[in-house]
């Protein structure tokens, strides 16, 4: 297999067994023995960590400012067909569309069609006149209360408006019981008209915020979400691989999710048939590919422009990137559905933070990244990581159920222990 790298003159062949399928990087040691390298040595991690079945198959990508870094390619799109993993398979990305949408509301607020600290567009009821759920009485009715205060899109984006995901929140789901309102993966707008559960700017919790941001650009822009992306984001960077539908030629490389069960064993999902939703998702719903991601992490990286496009200002990124909550703790979950997702702590003893868009360490992690990385995920263990201090950000793609499996956490974290060794070496 040969790959070329648009930013390097040069090619590496690598030829590997499709059980494994490829591996690819540019590193020191090129001619040299691979496997004495850190480039072999975590070629070497990622491939047995997929023979392992800790995930299927994965695709990992590092760059730093200047280069691309790392590139693997290992294990199967799915495990009942054996097809191989690809360097061009495409992935559901799920909550790593948030940092997409945050970009894309910050360009807005960038051209004064939206502000940070103002009160929220009136465009629904949920943003305009906002209920907090207090409890439910003796008969199990959800009990209400207007809000102490209005909604900002700092809130939003910041996961402190109020606002859940039932699979994080008992109490949601004792609502949407009690009412009857729809669940969130039907993709009605009604899903997302939830009461709070807590006044705005008192917590952090994960919830559907990102979700009407993307409303908000919608109603800003007087554009469709998906088409606001292609103009003013996917098109200018070149991800010609990353929407919230595929096409044909991109289902063919579409991998499958597979559910961890009890034994440890790996269960590949059928694929659900597409359906057209109300409305496109800012916290969820695109599909993408390691390589266009990884465009548009180091576009984050390199201060808002990369090959001399530019989608914000860095002063605008240098904002996305600072601790937007004060002395809130945040990133911890509860989950209520351990089919969709543990218990989740990404750095147990530590103090997390939320800037624009993401989470930040506030510590040195323990793989490497250093204090005020920011980072995020989707459900099905996609993942990826900003360090501006090092100048180094890395994207590793599984379709792996619950979100947080801890097989799968430790493939994210020896990945990225990897990244940083070859930092080193370089």
């Amino acid at each position: 297999m040969t790959v070329e790298h648009p930013s390097r003159r040069t090619v590496l062949k690598t030829t590997v067994a499709l059980s494994t399928a490829a591996s690819l990087g540019v590193a020191p040691g090129h001619g040299q023995d691979r496997s004495a390298t850190p480039l072999g040595r975590l070629d070497a991690v990622l491939r047995a960590a997929t023979e392992a079945r800790d995930a299927p198959g994965l695709v990992a990508m590092a760059a730093t400012d200047k280069d691309i870094l790392y590139e693997g390619v290992f294990g199967s799109r799915n495990l009942a067909t054996g097809e191989a993993m690809t360097r061009d398979t495409v992935f559901r990305i799920a909550s790593m569309t948030k940092a997409v949408t945050s970009t894309a509301a910050l360009q807005l607020v960038e051209q004064g069609k939206l502000q940070l600290e103002d009160q929220v567009p009136n465009i629904d009821p949920a943003l305009g006149t906002p209920q907090v759920l207090e409890g439910f009485d003796a008969s199990g009715a959800p009990k209400l209360r207007p809000a102490k205060r209005p909604i900002t899109l700092r809130h939003l984006l910041t996961h402190t408006a109020g606002f859940c995901y039932e699979v994080w929140d008992g109490d949601m789901v004792r609502y949407v019981k009690a009412t009857g309102m729809p669940s969130t993966p039907t993709g009605k707008v009604a899903s997302i008209r939830m009461p709070l559960v807590f006044d705005p700017g008192e917590r952090w919790e994960y919830g559907v915020n990102i979700d009407w941001v993307g409303r908000i650009i919608e109603s800003a822009s007087g554009k469709p979400l998906d088409a606001y992306f292609r103009d003013h984001i996917f098109g200018p960077l070149g991800m010609t691989d990353t929407d919230y539908v595929f096409s044909p030629q991109q289902e063919a490389r579409l991998v499958s999710v597979h559910q961890r069960k009890p034994d440890g064993s790996l269960e590949p999902q059928p694929l659900v048939a597409p359906f057209t939703p109300e409305f496109r998702s800012g916290g969820g719903g695109l599909y993408s590919t390691a390589s266009d991601y990884l465009t548009f992490a180091r576009m984050l990286l390199l201060g808002g422009s990369i090959n001399g496009t530019r989608i914000l200002k860095p002063e605008t990124v240098a904002l996305m990137n600072r601790n937007q909550i004060g002395d809130i703790e945040a990133g911890r979950l509860k989950t209520t559905a351990p089919e969709r997702s543990t218990d989740v702590d990404f750095f147990p003893g530590q103090s997390l933070r939320w800037g624009l868009g993401y989470m930040i360490n506030e510590q040195q992690g323990p793989n490497g990244r250093s204090p005020g990385t920011v980072t995020w995920a989707g459900i099905f263990n996609t993942h990826y990581w900003i360090d501006p201090a090092r100048r180094v950000t890395g994207v590793i793609m599984m379709q792996v159920l619950p979100f947080g499996d801890p097989r799968a956490m430790k493939v994210y974290g020896q990945f990225e222990r990897g990244v940083y060794d070859l930092l080193k070496s370089a």
